[in-house]
């Protein structure tokens, strides 16, 4: 099950941390490290650092964007400080690591962490289910991104070692790639319909995200939004088809 949980680097900029990410994981049961846009590709530095956890920086997985590292993830979490402007659905270490081994025997689950110096943005923060944040002193947050591995890898040893204690999930979720591609319909029905204006989206699409992360509809579900969506498309007109219309027929006029 371990096997299953991804541990995602968003352009990580010091390769030695790169290692030490392999290393934490190792000493807690994880194998699978995927990097995303690195500055730099892991080096002997990153091997040094690693120690005996060699194997899974070798096999560690690089992709160019976070949207390819969790599309066929059901459930993904972001490390990130707690938000005052959007209260996005939060979790505590313990309760992550619970949650993520909870839901790994259905689909791979992702823990994602971003860059040294100001994190995860929040585009990449929207296509994480979940957000998850270490209460550490707040008059001195600032931990090491290894650390913060390290820390989070520790909370889903023990949540897998106390997995008896929870019952499994029983609920069939979408992946993240399901997920985006009925975000992006939402925006072109949106638009169709005059809701969203096609060059100003604002943040519109940011709450909707918003919500349904909170709500987390299951793949059933979603299946009937996207149902809705396309009743909603059938029933409007095309606005492009439409203009073009008007315009012929004030020609022919």
């Amino acid at each position: 099950m371990l096997e299953n949980i991804r541990i995602v680097l968003v352009n990580t900029s010091h390769t030695g941390n790169i290692g030490s990410t392999a290393r934490a994981m190792k000493t807690m049961g994880l194998s699978q490290l995927v990097l995303v846009d690195p500055v730099s590709p892991p080096d002997g530095k990153s091997s040094a650092l690693a120690a005996g956890a060699g194997d899974v920086l070798a096999n560690a997985k690089t992709v160019a964007t976070l949207e390819e590292a969790v599309a066929d993830c059901g459930l993904v979490v972001g490390t990130s400080a707690r938000s005052r402007t959007h209260s996005w659905p939060m979790l505590g270490p313990r309760d992550c690591g619970v949650k993520l081994v909870q839901e790994v025997a259905k689909y791979p689950v992702a823990l994602v962490f971003g860059r040294e110096n100001n994190g995860l943005s929040n585009e990449e923060l929207q296509q994480c289910h979940f957000h998850m944040c270490i209460p550490a002193n707040p008059e001195y947050s600032s931990l090491n991104l290894a650390a913060a591995v390290q820390t989070l890898c520790y909370e889903i040893r023990m949540a897998h070692l106390s997995q008896n204690e929870y019952p499994e999930v029983e609920q069939e979720y979408p992946l993240n790639e399901n997920l985006e591609k009925f975000y992006q319909h939402l925006e072109q029905s949106l638009t169709k319909t005059g809701f969203i204006v096609k060059n100003h989206p604002g943040m519109v699409m940011t709450k909707l995200r918003r919500l349904f992360n909170r709500a987390r509809p299951e793949s059933a579900e979603l299946n009937i939004l996207r149902g809705i969506l396309s009743s909603i498309d059938k029933s409007v007109p095309d606005a492009n088809a439409t203009s073009a219309s008007q315009s012929d027929d004030r020609k022919e006029g």
